[in-house]
């Protein structure tokens, strides 16, 4: 075992209004696209949550995000941890809101993990998407050090930890469409159909 995927759900989806992870998209919940997408990418999939009562019925085991650190990197702490205690050095992390990731992400972010590179991040349209990234369970200490010094962005750490960015192309879709509010919800359903 040398990679384990985590999809980071701990949020509180304040601008769709709640509960972004049960959110329906064509058929089934946003959570779900996410987790089909991650078992087929890596073993194990592994669910990072904030509050262990945010969503239910999931098949995938759950973590919860460090307490003392807020926000995904909370998450990202506590996917890295938990991959190191099971010994596994990588950890792929994706939202729970970005239900078109390209199928090949895990592949192509993997193939640039080179040994002197600690994170390989996807971007797109000339941004970068740093939850959606591998990482190193080496970045650990980078991340709690920075957390400890209010340093709380997840692009701010793919930097200073050493990062590759990879590229994906925006046509005929973006692959890492975010959704943030229910006019992204609306606009996604549109896609579907």
């Amino acid at each position: 075992m040398s990679i384990v995927t985590a999809v980071l759900a701990g949020g509180d989806g304040q601008r769709i209004g709640g509960a972004k992870p049960d959110r329906p998209l064509a058929g089934s919940r946003l959570l779900t696209h996410s987790l089909k997408a991650a078992h087929g990418w890596a073993a194990p999939v592994v669910l990072v949550l904030r509050n262990p009562t945010q969503v239910s019925n999931v098949l995938a085991p759950v973590i919860l995000d460090d307490p003392d650190i807020p926000g995904p990197l909370g998450g990202l702490a506590s996917a890295l941890a938990w991959a190191d205690l099971n010994g596994t050095d990588r950890v792929l992390t994706i939202p729970c809101d970005m239900p078109f990731l390209p199928p090949d992400l895990l592949a192509r972010l993997d193939q640039a993990l080179k040994d002197d590179v600690a994170v390989a991040v996807a971007a797109s349209g000339g941004r970068l998407h740093p939850i959606c990234a591998l990482w190193r369970t080496t970045t650990l200490p980078v991340l709690v050090q920075r957390a400890g010094n209010g340093r709380l962005s997840l692009n701010g750490l793919s930097e200073a930890a050493g990062r590759v960015i990879v590229d994906w192309p925006i046509d005929p879709r973006d692959p890492f469409l975010n959704i943030n509010t229910p006019d992204d919800l609306a606009h996604a359903e549109a896609m579907t159909l």
